[in-house]
């Protein structure tokens, strides 16, 4: 049987393909118009839910705080100017990294992630996984207020349209 967290990483990886469904059907530059909101434009939120799975990525394979850092400055650098379309590229790509990853290692095995002005933690993978998924939700969330704000309709992501929408592909 599948690990729940695994269930739940698909889910993020369905919610946000959601999201970039929704966005084809609306005209292109809704993408960047600026709203007041936590990020200034939905490619920008994109970015960011892109960029904090790859940090958390790095971390569960290991890498240290310090070494996360730059790693993470060049994919900022990269994401600048990403339109739509090239997000999704990459958001794939990401996702596949991550089922790569899933497997080499059991979900319930730890790992100590220390932050500098945090402390440590030492997190299942599965926990970890859990935050990508509710840190995704909640930026889905910004989205879709924002299309809203623009006068268009958000991309209908919550976790029981997954649960029907998988489970109809089960029978």
């Amino acid at each position: 049987m599948k690990h729940e967290a695994l269930r739940l990483y698909e889910y993020h990886v369905w919610a946000n393909e959601k999201v970039f469904e929704r966005l084809q059907e609306v005209p292109e530059e809704v993408s960047e118009q600026q709203v007041p909101s936590v990020f200034p434009t939905i490619t920008q939120t994109l970015a960011h839910i892109l960029k904090t799975d790859y940090v958390w990525l790095l971390a569960m394979k290991g890498e240290s705080y310090e070494e996360v850092g730059p790693k993470v400055a060049v994919l900022l650098q990269e994401l600048k100017g990403k339109n739509v379309h090239e997000l999704r590229k990459l958001f794939a790509e990401s996702a596949q990294q991550f089922r790569g990853f899933f497997g080499q290692i059991s979900m319930e095995d730890t790992a100590p992630y220390r932050h500098p002005a945090l402390g440590t933690v030492h997190a299942r993978y599965a926990d970890i996984v859990q935050h990508v998924a509710n840190h995704g939700t909640y930026h889905r969330g910004n989205i879709s207020a924002m299309l809203r704000q623009m006068g268009h309709a958000g991309a209908s992501s919550d976790f029981i349209f997954y649960l029907f929408e998988t489970s109809a592909v089960e029978q």
